[in-house]
């Protein structure tokens, strides 16, 4: 489909959804090079709303800042925390990584899917495979499901391969780029604090 597209004289139109800027930056390096990107920032399962805000402004700094070959527009869905919530719903005591995330993943690629159908894009995927943290597999198990419901192809990925990931790291220090030290929800956040608290007692029995 790409090569039947560029034979028509066009980019192909994809629709990318994001989570934040670190995790974008390579992911946009990389994805501009083929194809017309608009970067979707939607994540309903941040928490509090001042992170959530806080992420959304370094996303379009960096759309801004990054020297990139053609235009990237920007759309931000609506912010909702009660669907995460009721995506959540019985799960909220699993670890990180397991059910609870991939139902995460389902939120918000399926409203990334409908959104591409609506707007008439060609592809849509997720920065999300750039991290070490996230299930490649499963976002190209749902995001190819979502692709038979809604009519748009979906891209394959696993950003974090080829040094993907070190990359987007780099990338952040060249931008200056708020990292966040966990994935964005209440329960990845609250266990991000157990770790940290786990590993300063360990320093303080060395």
């Amino acid at each position: 489909m790409t090569e039947a597209l560029e034979k028509e004289g066009r980019r192909p139109r994809l629709l990318l959804h994001s989570c934040c800027a670190p995790c974008s930056s390579y992911v946009l390096e990389y994805l501009t090079r083929y194809f017309q990107v608009t970067v979707y920032y939607y994540n309903p399962n941040i928490f509090p709303p001042e992170e959530y805000e806080a992420r959304a402004g370094e996303q379009r700094r960096l759309i801004e800042d990054m020297a990139l070959p053609g235009h990237v527009g920007f759309e931000a869905g609506e912010y909702r925390p009660e669907d995460f919530y009721g995506a959540a719903k019985g799960r909220e005591t699993e670890a990180e990584g397991g059910e609870r995330c991939f139902a995460c993943y389902e939120l918000r690629l399926s409203r990334t899917a409908q959104k591409a159908a609506e707007e008439g894009y060609d592809y849509f995927t997720t920065t999300l495979s750039v991290s070490p943290l996230k299930n490649a597999e499963k976002l190209n198990e749902i995001g190819c499901r979502l692709s038979g419901v809604w009519g748009v192809p979906y891209l394959l990925s696993d950003f974090k391969k080829k040094n993907g990931y070190k990359r987007s790291v780099e990338l952040s220090g060249e931008y200056g780029l708020y990292r966040q030290n966990y994935c964005g929800c209440v329960y990845s956040r609250e266990e991000a604090s157990r770790r940290e608290r786990k590993a300063e007692k360990g320093k303080d029995l060395a």
